[in-house]
């Protein structure tokens, strides 16, 4: 797209739809041109944005049952940028659409559920007016499968909203990289641009490519795990590690006609089990999550096993802290249970256990373990407090910002652009403005 400039005002390390969410904010609500972008593979949102790689799914806090109120308003918040931008460009038509829009519900199972959940909707329902409480008959008509098989005797409510996004991110952040292009034709976009070595050199970084070096006065790593990394080559982010959580799906035919979670744990910074449809193939229903930890930042491929535990340390807190985390009893259940899944034989004749929860009747001739798809989630590791953080993380420092994104972070990328643009103006000073009006007007 580019050759690699000299110098840069801006430089984002990183082409994920976090990263090309920035480049999008930057290019269309401030006035810097000299901005760059360098993502190391062939395209964008190869990594953990593509659709193969997480589960689609536009996360507004609505049916997220282990968000607080305050979390999901948060989260609402960004999710709805995300959203506003996929209608105003009108990217749910034609072939190449980027979105679908489906029914969706969280499910209850049983009178403690049932209980909880009837509560959580009091509260919920003031933030989430779309948000509907229905009773077994309606979750039927919805929901044929959720009902046939199951015992008559079962309690169930369910909390449902029409609001149900299934996004490809990946085809969202090439989105935003054309609309960067084409708002500020001299931005910089390069792709199969490998980030080898970064430093402090007064008031610029030094930046040192696959294909030449070059310098910026700001950076913004939007690298996922590979960010944390980055920022302790940089002396910052020492006190944190990286615990690599990988996903793991299951497919069958069309069983579901939108998407249904279940209650998740609040202990748990991981999802519950859901079905959703394939985001271009509704006659697909993926089931999953799993959720089981791996030594690599990224998911199948081993070169970054090294990177890994560049990250992790081999200082004795990080052990401690990982000791304190696995043996935790909660997690220590959810983890082996999760490692299971992913067998072969075995995996799948425990892994519908949990799906009947979702679908009573499912046979396992109609449940198909496909490899290859899931990836990697960066949870952080607190080594001053040996506990997880839940979220994303975000680390700063002068004149250079780092984002670690678990999920959802695809779903909060415009709201950290927002942030972030605000951070980056603030750094550079002098004559460079953030139109957050503008921003606002548009997308919040």
């Amino acid at each position: 797209m580019d050759e690699l400039r000299k110098e840069y005002d801006v430089l984002i390390v990183g082409g994920g739809v976090v990263g090309t969410a920035l480049l999008y904010s930057i290019s269309k609500y401030t006035n810097i041109k000299n901005v760059g972008l360098i993502e190391k593979y062939s395209g964008f949102g190869l990594v953990n944005t593509a659709s193969t790689k997480n589960s689609q799914t536009l996360h507004f806090g609505d049916i997220e049952t282990n968000y607080t109120l305050e979390k999901a308003a948060s989260v609402k918040q960004m999710a709805d940028m995300v959203m506003n931008y996929l209608e105003r460009e009108k990217l749910g038509e034609g072939p190449n659409r980027i979105f679908s829009k489906y029914s969706k519900m969280v499910l209850a199972v049983g009178k403690v559920q049932v209980e909880e959940l009837r509560k959580r909707y009091i509260s919920f329902s003031k933030l989430f007016p779309k948000l509907t409480l229905i009773e077994k008959e309606e979750i039927g008509k919805l929901e044929p499968r959720v009902l046939e098989g199951r015992d008559p005797d079962q309690e169930l409510v369910a909390l449902v909203t029409e609001d149900g996004y299934t996004v490809d991110f990946k085809r969202l952040s090439q989105s935003f990289a054309d609309s960067a292009g084409r708002l500020n034709p001299e931005a910089s976009i390069l792709t199969e641009t490998k980030l080898l070595k970064i430093s402090k050199d007064g008031e610029r970084y030094i930046v040192k490519t696959n294909k030449g070096v070059t310098s910026a006065s700001v950076v913004a790593i939007t690298a996922g795990g590979h960010s944390l990394m980055i920022a302790q080559s940089l002396g910052y982010g020492k006190n944190y590690s990286v615990l690599s959580m990988a996903g793991s799906f299951y497919t069958a035919p069309k069983v579901l006609n939108g998407k249904v979670y279940t209650i998740q744990v609040a202990k748990l910074p991981f999802a519950a089990i859901h079905g959703d449809p394939e985001v271009h193939n509704e006659n697909i229903t993926r089931f999953g999550p799993t959720a089981k930890p791996i030594f690599q930042l990224e998911r199948h491929n081993m070169s970054t096993f090294t990177e890994y535990w560049k990250t992790f340390g081999f200082g004795i807190k990080p052990i401690l802290s990982l000791i304190n985390i696995i043996f935790d009893k909660v997690l220590f259940v959810y983890v082996f249970k999760n490692f299971l899944y992913d067998l072969p034989f075995i995996g799948k004749r425990l892994f519908i256990k949990e799906i009947r929860n979702i679908v009573p009747g499912i046979k396992l001739s109609e449940l198909t373990f496909i490899k290859g798809l899931g990836g990697t989630r960066p949870q952080v590791v607190n080594n001053t407090t040996r506990k997880l953080e839940m979220g994303e993380a975000k680390l700063t420092g002068d004149r250079i910002l780092f984002n670690i994104t678990p999920s959802p972070g695809a779903s909060t990328c415009l709201g950290n652009a927002y942030s972030d643009t605000g951070l980056i103006v603030e750094f550079l000073g002098g004559e460079f403005k953030f139109d957050k009006a503008a921003f606002e007007k548009d997308l919040i």
